[in-house]
């Protein structure tokens, strides 16, 4: 397998037979993808993908990645890729990313983010009409069917599978109801191109600027689920003022369509709807899939939710809740 990989690189970066291409194994990313990096000529690299094509959106990754390049998004440059084989050779942007920097000085980081915030803001803003579904395909947008996916994802894997908790079937009525209008109220934020899973650990940084990646589940929908990822991330900490701050940058971009006050309570609702995916997958992934470590987000995770939880009226029925699986995870891991 790694002899073809190694030629299908060779083709694509046009090196002859007499040139040495090494090839090592890169961390795995829970997404049925393998990663490798190539080097060759003492100093040159390249980042070689082999993946699943029965998980549908890896097989849209290439396309994605031109077109984000062709509308100014800083991605990787996709350099091959070879669709019956299902490879690709991307840019290497080395090791650095938003989550490996999550100890540097506040005002290190916040450069970075404000700046990730920018091109979020340039991905958001792009016009639906004006988008090449002809050539690029994405996977389904945000509506009724996906919101309720995430949240029964949520009970599912998380509330059920995580913390042991089975729904009373008055409780888990009412709180249906409320997550189906928490839903209902995402949708009348308007649709925008959204990265999906905009989190540390996919944005990668090279001599200080932010490159997009991972956003092969990119779709259609609220821009502000993309706000509560990046912001809310369970994988890295923020203070309350380093967030605070960050919000009011990003409400530059909304000052003329939104009063504070609105902007704020959308951003914390759907940092609850992308929180209860977050441990939802992290359930799944931890639980089912065998990978350990997403498990350890959990308690970064459950505390997320708890707060963006908190900071709106609009989810009694998803804090009480939320509260008891903080109860029933603390208990199960100090027994």
């Amino acid at each position: 397998m790694q002899r073809g990989m190694i030629e299908f690189a060779r083709q694509a970066l046009g090196l002859s037979e007499s040139v040495s291409i090494e090839i090592a194994p890169l961390a795995g990313r829970g997404s049925d993808r393998s990663f490798f990096r190539l080097t060759w000529s003492h100093a040159d690299s390249a980042i070689l993908v082999h993946y699943d094509p029965n998980r549908v959106e890896n097989t849209y990754y290439g396309d994605i990645a031109l077109f984000l390049d062709d509308i100014h998004v800083p991605v990787p440059r996709l350099i091959g890729h070879e669709r019956i084989k299902c490879l690709m050779l991307m840019e290497d942007l080395g090791d650095t990313d938003l989550w490996a920097l999550k100890n540097a000085p506040w005002e290190t980081r916040g450069d970075l983010y404000r700046k990730t915030l920018v091109t979020v803001h340039r991905l958001h803003s792009f016009l639906e009409k004006d988008f090449p579904g002809g050539r690029v395909k994405l996977m389904e947008g945000f509506g009724p069917a996906l919101y309720h996916w995430e949240r029964q994802y949520f009970i599912d894997h998380f509330v059920e599978g995580v913390c042991g908790i089975r729904l009373e079937p008055s409780f888990g009525l009412e709180l249906e109801r409320e997550l189906a209008a928490l839903a209902g109220r995402l949708q009348e934020t308007g649709r925008a191109l959204v990265h999906r899973d905009l989190q540390s650990q996919n944005v990668m940084i090279r001599n200080k600027e932010p490159f997009l990646i991972d956003f092969q589940g990119m779709r259609f929908g609220s821009p502000f689920y993309d706000l509560g990822s990046l912001l809310c991330d369970p994988y890295v900490v923020f203070l309350e003022d380093e967030r605070d701050e960050l919000l009011s940058f990003c409400y530059g971009f909304w000052k003329e369509k939104l009063d504070w006050t609105i902007f704020r309570n959308r951003f914390w609702e759907a940092s609850v709807q992308r929180l209860m995916q977050a441990l939802g997958a992290y359930g799944f992934l931890g639980r089912k899939k065998g990978l350990k470590g997403f498990l350890d987000h959990i308690p970064p995770g459950l505390r997320n939710l708890r707060d963006a939880a908190s900071h709106t009226a609009s989810l009694p029925r998803l804090g009480e809740l939320s509260d008891v699986c903080n109860a029933n995870f603390n208990s199960k891991t100090t027994s």
